[in-house]
């Protein structure tokens, strides 16, 4: 007669299945978080103006862990690797690649780059 296997193994497989593949584009890697503190936003600049055009309406605040505030709203993101997805909130389903601890860059859905990049004001302690 075989036994069952242990709860706790069911329950350790299920956590590490999703995790260790990405099927249909589920986020995969480790999970992080953000730096706490204000990301502004903007689009690049040309050689005769300005380095960039701010875009306000894509700024937003890292809270704590994982909660983000936009546009007087919270809401929700996910840091697996270098890939951020505002999972609720008013920046649902807007997605980053993590360039360093201070910059994020928009992609696409696909995962090809998009003019938006966003920079993480410094503060006192930094």
């Amino acid at each position: 007669m075989t036994r069952p296997p242990p709860f706790a193994a069911i329950v350790a497989a299920l956590i590490a299945g999703p995790m260790a593949t990405s099927v249909l584009g589920a986020p995969t890697g480790r999970i992080g978080t953000l730096t706490t503190g204000t990301y502004a936003c903007e689009l690049p600049g040309d050689a005769a103006g300005a380095v960039g055009r701010r875009m306000p309406d894509d700024d937003f605040v890292v809270i704590n862990a994982s909660t983000y505030r936009a546009r007087d709203a919270n809401g929700t993101y996910l840091v697996t690797g270098r890939q951020v997805i505002m999972t609720s909130g008013p920046l649902r389903g807007q997605r980053y690649r993590r360039v360093s601890d201070r910059r994020l860059q928009a992609v696409s859905r696909d995962g090809v780059d998009l003019p938006l990049r966003c920079i993480r004001a410094p503060r006192a302690d930094d």
